[in-house]
């Protein structure tokens, strides 16, 4: 049983949010939504949706991306759990990779942890080579340092040539 007395640390977490099937801006701002009444969790930012083309399988529609910033006292497992979960819930079927979906949850960032385990790498593997990840994240936080690769400002430059729209609210 754990010590009331002691408060679990909380920590920002940064999810990426992705969909392109079933009205894609109504799945990724409902999982908002949703990602904000996971337990010992709070939501914290919200970027704006982004449009951008597929990436690995092209014959497929174009995805609406976001990312949020979460304040949590879940551990990276367990929040990991939590938007694997949710992904679930939305109908996420994982036929092949890169295939079309409903709902991708990716954790990209917990606080500034560098980890590697079955199923889960910190930070992301490849979230410094996608602008459709880096340009909302630079967006609600400008000044963000991915662990071990640096500013995501400086990474995302390298990436614009990518094409991701901003979609006005």
């Amino acid at each position: 049983m754990t010590d009331p007395a002691i408060a679990p640390v909380s920590e920002r977490a940064f999810v990426a949010l992705g969909s392109n099937l079933a009205n894609p801006a109504a799945q990724v701002t409902r999982a908002i939504e949703r990602l904000a009444t996971l337990p010992q969790t709070r939501l914290l930012a919200r970027s704006s949706l982004y449009r951008t083309a597929p990436v690995g399988y092209a014959h497929q529609p174009d995805f609406i991306n976001a990312v949020v910033l979460l304040k949590t006292t879940l551990t990276p497992a367990a929040l990991l759990a939590a938007l694997l979960e949710l992904e679930a819930s939305f109908g996420r079927k994982r036929a092949f990779r890169n295939a079309p979906r409903v709902l991708d949850l990716d954790l990209l960032l917990y606080g500034e942890l560098i980890h590697h385990e079955p199923g889960l790498t910190l930070p992301h593997p490849r979230m410094h080579e996608r602008a459709f990840v880096l340009a909302p994240l630079v967006e609600i936080a400008p000044d963000c340092i991915i662990p071990g690769r640096g500013p995501a400002r400086n990474l995302l430059e390298g990436c614009l040539h990518q094409g991701v729209q901003r979609i006005a609210a």
